[in-house]
């Protein structure tokens, strides 16, 4: 309701200063009308996200394009479809789909575990740190949720853990997939902008760093007095075991070398990079004595499923961008933008407030798909590094990913519990987490070298 309060707002601003004669024309104006009428009709009619993007765009290329639409529309899909950048999606969905059904994450978290449960706070570190590691090779916040938690959902069963506090912290840890490289949404991101996604990757590095922190915190807060740990009457684990634990971690941490290493050492692309995790993925399936034709056909039924939906979504909204363009939308709120009598802090403060209303309703990857094309030439327009805006970008997808009532993560977790309780036990849990997630983000946006620092020391 507040993004939709957003959008009208908006609009009532063209209209008041294209009377003073600052803003964009009249014929625009009703066009744009227009287009946000469709838009809140198809959405709220509960039509599936990338259906929805497609046929408002065809419906209003008709309408409004001089172009013949045959031409427009093949030249729209064709160009996202064939690039090189875009592979890199389903190879990191596959590889997470292999490390799952191999066993790997399963060793990972029991690896963690051993390290962090006499911590207070215990389990929930190992949920933070596990999920953390997992989306450095996984790119996705719902396979890192899907995940972990599948792993560590039974560690929980019978011990005296708050459930509200154990789901909060899965779904935040699941929220580090995008945001901890290699996240998809910054190749999404990248390939929208035209952006490196090589120094989005880097940029990224600070952030993580600060949000994992940040989680960490809160649960020692959550945690302070009396300390929630299983067991605590057993005997420590020696020195030495929890030495020889360290060889589980050590698949993932080749995996991450092979990934990141190689594109931080500019020896492969993301695509390229994404491919050799691939391999070693499948090497270590078969070292665990899980690799199989049955299983590779299953993690290549998930990976198309999801490729599937991520490109309809993809090829829907790069339509109804083209028609935005068309209209001169983007052009027109940069010109208002740049108009308004108000500081470019202020400006970027009512984008962000936008991003968070609409990451309650909205699913986050078809939120930066829809909005990128707009909001970036009015970024750009204040002054902002580019690169800057697509960390914000990504945390602002985080925070939806696990926003109530609609974030996508909230409810993976809630249909893998077994437990049989409500869904308000999510939502109050990831709370916390959400708030410091969005602290964050503020943080960012007042000391940018958070995130630039590192692509500027590269160089």
């Amino acid at each position: 309701m507040i993004a939709i309060v957003f959008l009208l707002t908006l609009v009532g601003l063209m209209v008041g200063m294209s009377f003073m004669g600052i803003g964009p024309d009249t014929n625009l104006i009703g066009e744009v009308l227009l287009l946000v009428g469709l838009f809140l009709v198809f959405f709220g009619a509960g039509i599936y996200v990338g259906a929805a993007l497609g046929v408002l765009g065809l419906i209003i290329g008709f309408a409004f394009s001089d172009r013949p639409f045959w031409t427009f529309i093949g030249q729209t899909v064709w160009n996202p479809s064939s690039s090189f950048v875009l592979v890199a999606v389903p190879l990191f969905l596959l590889m997470g789909e292999i490390l799952l059904r191999s066993g790997l994450s399963e060793r990972l978290y029991r690896s963690l575990n051993v390290w962090l449960d006499r911590l207070p706070g215990g389990l929930l570190h190992t949920n933070i740190a596990a999920s953390g590691v997992f989306s450095a090779i996984s790119g996705s916040s719902v396979a890192t949720a899907a995940t972990m938690g599948s792993v560590a959902l039974p560690f929980f069963k019978g011990s005296r853990y708050d459930p509200k506090m154990v789901l909060g912290s899965l779904a935040a840890g699941g929220a580090l997939g995008n945001l901890i490289p290699p996240g998809i949404t910054f190749i999404i991101y990248g390939l929208i902008t035209e952006t490196s996604v090589g120094a989005l990757y880097l940029a990224a590095v600070g952030p993580s760093i600060l949000v994992v922190l940040l989680f960490v915190l809160v649960i020692l807060w959550k945690a302070r007095g009396a300390a929630p740990i299983i067991d605590k009457d057993a005997p420590r684990l020696p020195l030495r075991e929890k030495l020889r634990s360290l060889v589980d971690l050590m698949p993932t941490a080749i995996l991450i070398l092979i990934v990141l290493g190689t594109i931080y050492g500019g020896l492969a692309t993301a695509t390229e990079s994404a491919a050799l995790g691939v391999i070693g993925a499948m090497v270590f399936a078969a070292i665990e004595g899980r690799l199989s034709f049955r299983m590779l056909n299953a993690s290549a039924e998930a990976t198309a499923r999801n490729t599937a939906l991520i490109g309809l979504i993809l090829f829907g909204a790069y339509v109804l961008n083209y028609v935005f363009v068309g209209l001169g939308v983007p052009q027109a709120l940069a010109k208002l933008v740049s108009e308004m009598p108000l500081p470019p802090w202020a400006i970027m403060l009512l984008i962000i407030g936008f991003y968070l209303a609409l990451g309650t309703f909205m699913e986050g990857f078809s939120m930066v798909v829809t909005t990128i094309p707009v909001i970036f030439p009015v970024v750009i327009a204040l002054g902002y590094d580019a690169v800057w805006f697509g960390v914000i970008v990504t945390m602002l997808v985080e925070i939806a990913l696990v926003s109530p009532p609609d974030g996508t993560v909230l409810y993976v977790l809630q249909g893998m519990r077994r437990d049989g309780g409500p869904i308000t036990d999510v939502f109050a849990g990831v709370m916390p987490f959400v708030l410091v997630y969005i602290f964050a983000v503020i943080l960012l946006m007042w000391f940018p070298q958070l995130a630039l620092w590192l692509p500027k020391a590269v160089q």
